[in-house]
């Protein structure tokens, strides 16, 4: 089928081509809910996708939760949200979405108390929880409780490694004075799919989060990560499977201290799409947030995550210019990447200060510019369904 050639986003899910970009868009539509942040995209054996997100008044409230929408595969828009949980006591936030061995999709998220007075940030409650579904997402079962200690968090799914060991990167939140900059990168490893775990622990990286697990080659992991000193995108390594870490190290890539996501393509290339901005002059160990989360940048590296040289603005926002520009520029923070089986990439993120999640989907070329098509004329034969 071919999709669309419309003005714009419509939040009824239209999936359309943006002729300006080369890419395929959309909007997922919000449901009646306020906000929409932190999404998380998985293909199905189908080849139907889920959109999972975290919904409600505002991140931290009790009244959020966990929603998850649907495309079916060979449509042209995507479905209106169902509900995932409800806890009316906790925040639930930071959805991931994993294909398990029991056939199940299981979402995996955090769950932290509601605010206290003189409390605005209660991560340091949140435990980790797990629901699953057996129909594609379309309805959901009880939540279990996979990791109780109090303070994890996660973001990025589990990955499976090449020996069938399962990683999950997560970090653990402190009651900290100044503003989360205690919180450690740790890791659950299972070696009986997800049936026991043992708790593994990066070395001096507090303030690196959101790790991003990617193997590049068997046995030889790197894990980037998100910066709470707003500096750069960091980067640490594992020769032994994930069962010991180097100290993390930045990389070339800014970091506005919001969430990254990265994997290894088919190609062999490392991508990760993340803001391409920074606090001015920022200093290590001291907590930042600069508040500008635009535009969103895909980068491409071919030598395992030391240089970038391959960088394309998926979304640019208002475009306006200026430090901390944030009055003409919204918010387009929190990019989830994935890379569908037939090699096509899908992009979610928080979209115009979280109002819903857009979904950009191109291709390898596309970020690199080696067609012409792919620097804004649109090829229709392209735009077949997968």
């Amino acid at each position: 089928m071919e999709y669309r050639h419309i003005g714009g986003l419509t939040p009824d899910g239209t999936v359309y081509v943006n002729d300006d970009m080369g890419t395929l868009e959309a909007m997922v539509p919000p449901g009646k809910y306020a906000t929409a942040h932190a999404p998380a995209l998985l293909e199905l054996e189908n080849g139907d996708m889920l959109c999972a997100w975290f919904a409600g008044s505002f991140e931290g409230s009790k009244d959020i939760s966990i929603v998850c929408a649907r495309k079916e595969k060979g449509s042209d828009h995507w479905e209106e949200p169902v509900a995932v949980s409800y806890d009316s006591e906790r925040s639930e936030q930071n959805p991931s979405l994993f294909l398990g061995p029991d056939g199940a999709v299981w979402c995996m998220y955090t769950a932290q108390l509601d605010r206290m007075e003189g409390k605005d940030n209660m991560q340091f409650t949140s435990i980790i929880r797990r629901q699953k579904s057996f129909d594609g997402g379309k309805t959901w079962g009880e939540a279990d409780v996979i990791f109780p200690q109090e303070g994890s968090f996660c973001r990025q799914p589990i990955q499976v490694l090449s020996n069938g060991r399962w990683i999950f990167g997560n970090w653990i939140c402190t009651d900290s004075v100044n503003g989360l900059e205690g919180d450690p990168t740790a890791f659950r490893i299972s070696d009986d799919q997800g049936k026991s775990w043992k708790l593994v622990e990066m070395p001096e990286s507090n303030g690196a989060v959101h790790a991003n697990v990617v193997e590049l080659e068997p046995g030889k992991l790197i894990a980037l990560m998100r910066s709470r000193f707003a500096d750069f995108v960091y980067i640490s390594h594992s020769d032994d499977n994930g069962d010991t870490w180097t100290k993390p190290e930045p990389t070339v890539l800014p970091n506005n201290n919001s969430s990254i996501s990265a994997l290894k393509l088919q190609s062999g290339r490392l991508a990760i799409a993340y803001n391409p901005t920074h606090v001015p002059n920022p200093q290590y160990g001291k907590v930042a947030w600069p508040g500008l989360r635009c535009p969103v940048a895909v980068a491409l590296s071919e030598d395992g995550g030391k240089t970038f040289p391959m960088v394309r603005l998926m979304e640019r926002g208002e475009g306006f210019s200026g430090e901390e520009n944030t009055t003409n520029n919204k918010q387009y923070e929190y990019p989830y990447l994935m890379q569908g089986k037939d090699g096509r990439l899908h992009l979610a993120y928080a979209y115009k200060n979280r109002i819903g999640i857009k979904y950009v989907s191109f291709t390898e070329e596309d970020v690199m510019g080696s067609k012409r098509e792919t620097v804004g004329l649109y090829n229709p034969t392209a735009a077949q369904s997968r």
